[in-house]
């Protein structure tokens, strides 16, 4: 007797086991969404992009008012050759920054290093380097 061919047999060599494709699947890397990758999701990109802009905006406003006020720029230079950081936070957060500035300063210019958070996490960095 002869037996017929059917898929449904576990015994038979080209039996479908259909858990199989989904081990496979996963094994693989392979997502549901068929390029290998979860799903994206823009929001916290976005967050920070807006975030960073928020950061041009203080830096614009720090770099107009040091560029058209020879005085301004006087009293930073010279706060800072008397190693008076406070003093030179303060000059700089008077240009109506809203983010924090972190300040280094050597004989040949200063690194003004702003940064923001969204969600609670770090996520940008604007770094200025000017030499005076």
């Amino acid at each position: 007797m002869r037996h017929r061919y059917n898929p449904n047999v576990p015994n038979n060599p080209y039996y479908y086991y259909p858990w199989y494709d989904i081990y496979q699947t996963y094994q693989s890397g392979r997502l549901p969404n068929g390029n290998g990758y979860p799903d994206v999701d823009p929001t916290v990109f976005k967050e920070s992009a807006e975030a960073f802009r928020d950061l041009l905006n203080d830096a614009s406003g720090i770099l107009q008012k040091l560029s058209e006020s020879e005085d301004f720029a006087h009293q930073v230079m010279d706060a800072a050759q008397k190693n008076d950081i406070d003093r030179v936070r303060e000059l700089l957060e008077s240009t109506g920054i809203h983010n924090n500035v972190e300040v280094d300063y050597n004989p040949d210019g200063i690194t003004l290093i702003m940064q923001a958070n969204v969600e609670g996490a770090d996520c940008c960095h604007l770094t200025m380097d000017l030499r005076w």
